[in-house]
């Protein structure tokens, strides 16, 4: 998913949505359904050219055989930049279900980390994010 949000390719970051997986973005958009989320994504791109994203993973937790949650922080570097935005960063979470052998996003869900009156702890998730960017 973040590889096709990198790439800019609307149908590599929906191909891992189930048909009715839905997501909630940073500007709190929320298309339903792989399709739906592939062709949002696509317009995007096609309009701009938005920031790449650095990820961390900071945990994976399988809370049934068949269902998984993810979370992870993110932040973004600007085209043509090479410093994160730290305004940018955020924290995702995704629900995946096993179907078959497949797993697929059901839920993923993209919240700004903004720490309202707390520059120290924005700070320091962007010098995570950074360590995350310098190892690449």
């Amino acid at each position: 998913m973040i590889s096709g949000w990198n790439d800019r390719d609307g149908r590599a970051f929906a191909s891992v949505f189930a048909d009715d997986g839905c997501l909630i973005g940073f500007d709190g958009s929320d298309p339903d359904g792989r399709a739906t989320i592939e062709r949002e994504l696509q317009a995007i791109f096609a309009d701009h050219t938005p920031a790449q994203y650095v990820a961390k993973v900071r945990s994976i937790e399988l809370v049934a055989p068949s269902v998984a949650l993810l979370r992870a922080i993110v932040g973004m570097i600007p085209p043509g930049e090479q410093e994160l935005m730290p305004e940018r960063n955020a924290h995702q979470t995704l629900l995946a279900r096993k179907d078959d052998d497949d797993w697929r996003v059901v839920l993923f869900q993209n919240t700004p980390a903004a720490y309202d009156g707390r520059p120290e702890l924005v700070e320091a998730m962007t010098d995570e994010l950074r360590s995350v960017e310098a190892q690449r």
